[in-house]
């Protein structure tokens, strides 16, 4: 612990996520102090993933209502990882935000990733920006800046057009010993986009990259009118965060050999590398930690949605069947229900794709439950099913981290999906075949990372390291639960994904004749 009086009282970290928006003060033990939250999801509106903007400033003033503000000492603003907004030079948007859900840029995706020798997902800015000039959109010729949800409110609310430099391996890669875009692939891009006569030059239209501890700007006069004046004028802004780096940060999963999954609306893991892998697959991002160390990232969209909408189904019942309203208790209690269950959920096999998925080379999804007559059809072994299916695709992923002999001394879970004690984290570390920590703020997440982001710019100098910090100073004292993976979980989640895994081309096909 440092022996330095801290330079802050409290500390506000804001995360516009897939299903809220919410904030968090921590006061300077790191403790929360408050919070508030906003609900609201994505519209498919044209075949588009999308949120409408005036949406984001309606929820983060609900947000923040009924937080006290007046000893806030530095902000700092994160949101769902990449996607695509697009500005004229006037910061006037051409085209509605399209969102991470979004598998539309296939085509875009490949070139990129065959031109920089390098794998661009289908959900990265720069994948969005190039298919949207294959497809000769009428925007494209007014394009003045491209960011994400995070750039976007931070530029909004301090008018610096930057982002922490992991949300900036989102939208184009970086290179970690530059801690700024890959100089290399700029040249490559800027290459391809004179033979297309275009005139971009890709660095002009990106946000400036920052990291982890440098001051991001201030809040300015038309930003604290953004948020009906709760914040003073003059308040400090950490670098804006994409969701992984600030899960990365929450879970003190940021030096090598550590990692993390966040597991939510969608789910993801985030392994901090010793080196490089040793070839490109189109399965796993290279993105970075909020300092810019290289990371494995293997992103899935689908997680949860399914689940809560078959447990909506099973309280609608309820309350039918009992004649009053059942208590959000109802997600506990079936979650631990579903412990009963057979280890490889009896021949149960659920697909929970209501989005595409990369991973599984899915442009769409179709939710599925597939079973055979033999099956042991129950209660226990469904919910069991629909808990594995929120990481089944996740696992697919990281067997390939596992055929690279990438070592990991602690994977970290965090969000809804560990909110159940033992559940979520029983059945992660049997599909990873690894131990799985789970801290007291797992399903804080996203934005009590920020507001860490956000305390470790104001008293930065008195560490060597953002890694050091959340060590010694953060993390020293964190309240934990470890859980082993038991062998028969890890045979019987062996055997379902074997299943699943055969039942892909079962999904393809209700994709192209449903």
């Amino acid at each position: 612990m440092i022996t330095e009086k801290k330079s802050f009282t409290n500390c506000l970290g804001i995360e516009l996520g897939s299903t809220r928006i919410k904030a968090v003060m921590i006061d300077n033990n790191y403790t929360t102090v408050s919070s508030g939250d906003f609900t609201w999801k994505s519209s498919y509106k044209d075949k588009i993933w999308t949120y409408s903007l005036e949406e984001v400033w309606e929820g983060l003033r609900h947000a923040l209502k009924n937080l006290d503000l007046s000893d806030v000492d530095a902000v700092g603003i994160s949101a769902m990882m990449h996607g695509y907004l697009a500005f004229d030079k006037d910061w006037n948007l051409l085209v509605p935000f399209r969102t991470w859900q979004n598998t539309i840029t296939g085509e875009a995706a490949t070139e990129l990733t065959e031109l920089f020798e390098f794998n661009i997902p289908q959900r990265w800015s720069i994948a969005h920006l190039y298919q949207a000039i294959l497809n000769n959109e009428e925007h494209i010729s007014k394009l003045a800046h491209i960011t994400t949800l995070a750039g976007y409110v931070h530029h909004t609310l301090t008018g610096v057009n930057a982002v922490g430099i992991g949300e900036a391996s989102g939208i184009f890669p970086v290179d970690s010993d530059t801690a700024d875009y890959d100089q290399s692939m700029i040249e490559k891009f800027d290459k391809l986009m004179a033979e297309k006569n275009c005139s971009i030059k890709i660095k002009d239209i990106l946000p400036r990259v920052l990291v982890a501890g440098e001051n991001a700007g201030y809040l300015t006069e038309s930003g604290a009118e953004k948020l009906n004046g709760r914040l003073p004028v003059g308040i400090p802004f950490a670098p804006p965060e994409g969701d992984a780096g600030t899960g990365m940060t929450a879970t003190n999963a940021v030096a090598p050999r550590t990692g993390n999954v966040s597991a939510g609306t969608s789910v993801f893991s985030m392994i901090v590398l010793e080196k490089p892998l040793k070839k490109v697959y189109p399965e796993i991002d290279m993105v970075t930690t909020p300092t810019g160390k290289p990371v494995a990232m293997v992103h899935c969209n689908n997680c949860t949605n399914d689940m809560n909408a078959w447990i909506n189904v099973f309280k609608e019942a309820a309350e039918l069947i009992s004649g009053k309203e059942i208590s959000d208790n109802i997600y506990r209690m079936l979650y631990e229900k579903s412990l009963e269950g057979d280890t490889d959920c009896g021949g149960v096999t659920v697909y929970n794709y209501l989005a595409g998925e990369s991973i599984t080379h899915l442009d769409e999804g179709r939710p599925m439950v597939v079973r055979s007559a033999e099956s042991s059809f129950t209660l226990a072994n469904f919910l069991r099913s629909m808990l594995y299916s929120t990481i089944s695709t996740l696992k697919i992923g990281m067997d390939l981290l596992s055929e690279e002999n990438v070592q990991i001394d602690s994977l970290t879970g965090h969000g809804g999906l560990f909110k159940t004690p033992v559940v979520g984290q029983k059945y992660l570390a049997a599909a990873c075949n690894a131990p799985v920590t789970v801290m007291k703020t797992a399903g804080e997440g996203g934005p009590y990372g920020m507001a860490l982001l956000a305390a470790y710019m104001m008293c930065k100098d008195n560490f060597p390291s953002l890694e050091k910090f959340l060590e010694t100073e953060v993390f020293d004292k964190a309240e934990v639960s470890v859980l082993n993976p038991e062998k028969s979980d890890v045979e019987g989640f062996e055997k379902y994904i074997g299943t699943y895994k055969n039942g892909i081309c079962v999904e393809n096909a209700a994709v192209k004749f449903m």
